[in-house]
C-alpha cells in the first residue's frame, strides 16, 4: 500500500471516531449511568459516523468530479486535501451551480456548525480533566465549571488568532502536521491499550464492563485490547517515523529547521506526558520498586460507585475531599 494512502486512512479513522482524544470517554461517556448499555451506543455511534462520512463522500467527490471535467484535468489536480479543498476548490464549484449564493451560504453555515460541534466534545474533555484534577478546597477548585470553560475558550481563542493572520496558514499547517497529527494519537492509543489490558488487566476490565451492561462482552474484545490494537498502533507509528519527511506547504515552501523543532516540541508536549507522569509517580511514592508499582497500579474507585465495586477486585477508594492522604490513593490508571 502506498505510504500516503496508509497515513491518510489511519488519520481519518482516528479523527473521525475521536480515538485517543479523550472526547468520547471524558466528555461524553463519564456522564452516562453506570448500567448504561454502552456497547449498543458504541456500535450505533460508529454506524452513524461511517454512514455520514459515506454520504459526505458523494457530495464532495461529485463536485470535484464536475470541476475536473470542466477543467479537463485529473481529479487529483483539482485540489489537495486540507483547507484548500474546503475554502478554495469547493466554494469555486458552488459558484457554477444555479442559485449560487444560496448554496454558498448553506455550505459555509455547514462548515461553521461542523467546527462548533466538533469543538464541543473536545473542549468538554479538556474541562472535565481539569475539573477532576483541581483540589476541591483550593481557590481554583472552587471555580464554577462555566468559569473554567470560559478561561479555556479564551486561551484557545488567543492561540488561534495567530492562524488568521497573513501568514496564519503556515502556523495552521504546523499545528495540524505535528500537534494534531496521527503520530501523537497512535502513541496515546497504544498506551491506553497497554494500561487497560496489561496494567489494569483485561480480565478485570471485562468484568467491569459486564457489571455495567449485564453480560460478558465477546472474547475477541479482550484480544483486541491486549494484542491486535497495540500491534496495529505500533506498526503504523514505526511506519510514520521511518517515512517521516520535513513539512512543506503546497509542495513548494519547505519549513525551516526552527519550524520543525517547534513542531516536534508541540508533538512531544503531549506524547511525553505519559512516561513523565509514570516516572513522577514512581519517584514520589514510598517503598521498594515492587511496592511502588503494586500501589500505583491498584485500581481506584470513586465513592459514588461503591455499590457496584466487586469485593474481590482489591480496589481502593478515593479519600474524602479535603483530606491530606490523597497520595496514598493516587494511581496512574
Amino acid at each position: 500500500m502506498h505510504k500516503c494512502g496508509l497515513e491518510c486512512r489511519h488519520s481519518r479513522f482516528f479523527f473521525s471516531y475521536a480515538i485517543g482524544l479523550g472526547a468520547l470517554i471524558c466528555a461524553v461517556g463519564s456522564y452516562n449511568r453506570f448500567h448504561k448499555q454502552l456497547l449498543q451506543d458504541a456500535f450505533l455511534l460508529a454506524m452513524i459516523n461511517s454512514g455520514t462520512s459515506f454520504f459526505a463522500g458523494f457530495v464532495v467527490f461529485s463536485v470535484l468530479g464536475f470541476m475536473a471535467a470542466e477543467q479537463g484535468v485529473d481529479i487529483s489536480k483539482v485540489a489537495e486535501s486540507g483547507p484548500g479543498l474546503a475554502f478554495i476548490a469547493y466554494p469555486k464549484a458552488v459558484t457554477l451551480m444555479p442559485l449560487a449564493p444560496v448554496w454558498a451560504a448553506l455550505f459555509f453555515f455547514m462548515l461553521l456548525v461542523l467546527g462548533l460541534d466538533s469543538q464541543f466534545v473536545g473542549v468538554e474533555g479538556l474541562i472535565t480533566g481539569i475539573m477532576d484534577m483541581l483540589p476541591p478546597k483550593s481557590a481554583m477548585g472552587s471555580l464554577r465549571r462555566e468559569v473554567v470553560a470560559a478561561i479555556c475558550c479564551v486561551i484557545c481563542f488567543l492561540i488561534d488568532i495567530s492562524m488568521v493572520t497573513e501568514g496564519g496558514m503556515y502556523v495552521f499547517q504546523l499545528f495540524d502536521y505535528y500537534s494534531a497529527s496521527g503520530i501523537t494519537l497512535l502513541w496515546q492509543a497504544f498506551w491506553e491499550c497497554v494500561v487497560i489490558a496489561w496494567v489494569y488487566g483485561a480480565d478485570r476490565f471485562m468484568d467491569d464492563v459486564a457489571r455495567m451492561i449485564g453480560y460478558q462482552p465477546l472474547p475477541y474484545m479482550k484480544w483486541c485490547w491486549s494484542y491486535i490494537t497495540p500491534l496495529v498502533c505500533v506498526s503504523v507509528f514505526i511506519f510514520h517515523v521511518v517515512n517521516y519527511k520535513p513539512l512543506t506547504y503546497n509542495t513548494v515552501y519547505t519549513y525551516p529547521l526552527w519550524g520543525e523543532v517547534l513542531g516536534w516540541i508541540l508533538a512531544l508536549s503531549s506524547m511525553l506526558c505519559i512516561p513523565v507522569t509514570v516516572l513522577y509517580k514512581l519517584l514520589r511514592c514510598k517503598g521498594s520498586f515492587r511496592e511502588r508499582w503494586k500501589h500505583l497500579t491498584t485500581p481506584v474507585w470513586g465513592r459514588h460507585h461503591m455499590e457496584y465495586m466487586a469485593p474481590e477486585s482489591g480496589a481502593k477508594l478515593l479519600p474524602p475531599a479535603g483530606t491530606k492522604s490523597t497520595l496514598l490513593f493516587e494511581s496512574v490508571i
